[in-house]
């Protein structure tokens, strides 16, 4: 891939399509899942990231950063399509996130990674948190 063939900006909107179809493409999503909410999803993250095919002028990728904007900031939601994977758009996006982080002056940032897919955020500068685990609410009250 050239990568004069991709642009990667934060941005404040997007297709709803072309987000949704990345959310499917990551296995995030059921087929049938409702959409309607990307647009807040979007606007409300501290940035979202979209990597575009120039050519098409779609999105082939995407990532997203939460962040009260101070002191920490979460990466997630990192995917590229199948068909763009291998060829550093990825690297691309994670990178723009992290200088969006940076120059907002917020610099601990951390994400939580697909199991077997550490090894692509190494060479991006995160290590594992030893003697943390990662938890998720779940509602049994």
């Amino acid at each position: 891939m050239d990568d004069k063939q991709i642009d990667v900006n934060v941005v404040d909107q997007w297709s709803i399509e072309d987000i949704a179809s990345l959310y499917k493409a990551g296995n995030w999503w059921e087929k049938e899942a409702d959409s309607s909410f990307i647009p807040s999803l979007i606007k409300n993250s501290f940035a979202f990231v979209v990597a575009v095919n120039k050519e098409t002028d779609t999105a082939v990728g995407m990532g997203r950063v939460l962040s009260d904007g101070v002191s920490d900031a979460y990466i997630q939601d990192v995917v590229v399509l199948k068909d763009w994977r291998g060829n550093g758009v990825g690297k691309m996006i994670v990178k723009k996130l992290i200088d969006h982080c940076l120059s907002k002056n917020v610099k601990w940032i951390a994400l939580i990674s697909e199991p077997n897919q550490e090894g692509f955020y190494l060479p991006l500068g995160f290590k594992e948190m030893k003697h943390y685990v990662p938890m998720k609410f779940e509602n049994v009250i």
